[in-house]
């Protein structure tokens, strides 16, 4: 067993599983960012990916069409991410209980809705999901082949929208409205910035990019929807999002080193290691707690955060 844990075939395969397991935590984190950014804390993001991962499967089951199911998960995040909006936002709800109160909804919501249209069946409706889209050329580069480039369509397209989230952030108008909202919303509105309105949009985003995740779960990695399927990961892109210290470059490398403790605990029972599946299973979020433990004393939250606003108050 030893032998083949420290086998070529092994790490490659570990690498390859380990950037495929990091999408669906990276996506939801990326669009997180923009919502702490700007100073909300959407603790929702779990129920966020299970609507996701519904509306994916939805629209992939009954269009026949993958890339529908893709924009209807979006669809459905982006709706859902609403009502954390607007009691965050409009309501001026404490974000905590709001989020927790719409992670519970979210996954009992998805259940219903998926149970009326279904109904309860012996097994569940499957559909054909994206395949392994191997790149040409640089697929064939031994060891960084097959873990970079023999990946699914939507793989690729999460790291692209790494390099787009860190330019808009980084490099345009609405993204230093939206740091200069999160850290001081009353300064921003001064100069003119629409507090509640650039605090909606990222909100959105948040709830599109975590719907596109949830999307990754039920058309991009397995071919159904399945309770629960989300199993914590919107908790660990919160983590993710702290431990990168609210940048996507960074957030890159967070979601794949939890994407490395999925990985690893599935090749390890796999070949059956000799150790508790629970133990495995509990690899990536004790990991998580780990992180936030190490980090949570030393991160420097945006000065708004979780801090609702309303004009003419201080």
């Amino acid at each position: 067993m030893l032998e083949q844990i420290l086998s070529a075939g092994f790490f490659v395969s570990l690498m390859a599983g380990a950037v495929r397991m990091s999408t669906p935590i990276l996506l939801p984190a990326l669009g997180e960012i923009f919502g702490q950014r700007s100073g909300i804390l959407n603790l929702g993001l779990e129920g966020t990916m299970l609507m996701g991962a519904l509306g994916g499967f939805l629209g992939a089951y009954f269009s026949g069409n993958l890339w529908i199911g893709v924009l209807l998960a979006m669809v459905f995040g982006v709706i859902y991410s609403l009502l954390m909006a607007f009691l965050a936002v409009t309501v001026q709800a404490n974000q905590v209980i709001a989020g927790t109160a719409l992670t519970i909804l979210g996954g009992g919501l998805a259940t219903f809705i998926f149970r009326v249209v279904f109904g309860i069946r012996d097994l569940p409706p499957t559909i054909q999901p994206f395949p392994v889209l191997s790149i040409p050329v640089l697929s064939k580069i031994p060891v960084i082949g097959p873990i970079l480039f023999e990946q699914n369509i939507l793989v690729y397209l999460t790291f692209i929208l790494v390099f787009v989230a860190a330019f808009v952030l980084d490099r345009t108008t609405f993204g230093l409205k939206v740091k200069a909202v999160g850290e001081h919303p009353q300064a921003a509105d001064a100069k003119g910035i629409n507090v509640y309105l650039i605090r909606y949009l990222c909100v959105m985003i948040g709830g599109a990019m975590a719907g596109l995740g949830g999307a990754f779960l039920s058309i991009g990695f397995m071919n159904t929807y399945l309770d629960g399927m989300a199993a914590g990961r919107g908790f660990i892109a919160i983590a993710v999002v702290i431990f990168a210290r609210w940048h996507p470059y960074r957030a890159l490398g967070a979601a794949l080193l939890f994407g490395l403790a999925n990985s690893l605990q599935l090749k390890l029972q796999a070949i059956g290691v000799p150790v508790p599946h629970q133990f495995l299973l509990a690899l990536p979020y004790a990991l998580t707690v780990l992180v936030l433990i190490g980090v949570s004393k030393k991160a420097e939250f945006p000065a708004a955060f979780t801090l609702p606003y309303a004009r003419g108050e201080r």
